[in-house]
């Protein structure tokens, strides 16, 4: 008959899920997409003794515009073309930095934030490439969707002050419209299609760059 050893304390068991929680927002599509971080979410949130602060959250998503009958995936169709996982797991970290949860690979200090910020509007005037984001910015803060180039991504930049908000590279690898898929893409790394920064209403927290806006009127 097996036994039941002693439980792991308390504060290993949130150790453990915060852990799992940035490895599932890292590589979702690995640990089972959006069901899977909302599962580690409240695991967490219960863990802390706060399983209101999701249904709050929920409701600020919904006015944003940022939450649909398919969860905060299906936000972004229409916005961009693809698969959307790396993007609506850039939305949940979001979240998880407020509780305090989101690890981070780098923090930028205030004069690169500021310096970050002050770019979009020039950086999304022309096409870039991932390649161009990382020379320009560096090593994100957080990378979702992993590093092979043959494959969508999302770059995370967060800045010293916890109010700031973070801002977000959404890249993607895919086929031009009426061009047949292939293996391996075309392209040898992904498209930067837009820079989304800030908790206004979600469309509007977007700024496209010529191929993006190109894609947001195909995919529309």
């Amino acid at each position: 008959m097996t036994t039941v050893g002693t439980l792991a304390p308390a504060k290993d068991i949130r150790t453990y899920l915060r852990n799992q929680l940035n490895s599932a927002l890292r590589r979702p599509g690995s640990y089972g997409g959006e069901v899977a971080i909302r599962l580690l979410l409240d695991h967490l949130l219960f863990v802390e003794r706060r399983q209101g602060v999701w249904a709050e959250e929920k409701r600020t998503l919904e006015r944003r515009g940022a939450w649909t009958p398919t969860g905060v995936q299906g936000a972004f169709h229409g916005l961009l073309p693809g698969e959307h996982g790396h993007d609506m797991a850039s939305v949940y970290a979001e979240f998880s930095r407020r509780q305090g949860w989101l690890q981070t690979d780098r923090v930028l200090d205030a004069a690169e934030y500021a310096s970050l910020r002050s770019s979009v509007g020039r950086w999304a005037a022309g096409d870039r490439v991932w390649s161009e984001v990382l020379a320009e910015f560096g090593a994100p803060s957080v990378l979702f969707g992993g590093g092979n180039p043959y494959y969508g991504k999302t770059l995370g930049y967060v800045g010293t002050a916890p109010g700031e908000p973070m801002v977000f590279f959404h890249l993607w690898n895919g086929a031009d419209p009426g061009v047949e898929p292939s293996w391996p893409p075309a392209r040898d790394e992904p498209v930067l299609l837009a820079i989304r920064c800030g908790d206004g209403p979600f469309a509007s927290t977007f700024t496209f760059t010529p191929q993006g806006r190109q894609r947001r009127e195909v995919s529309s």
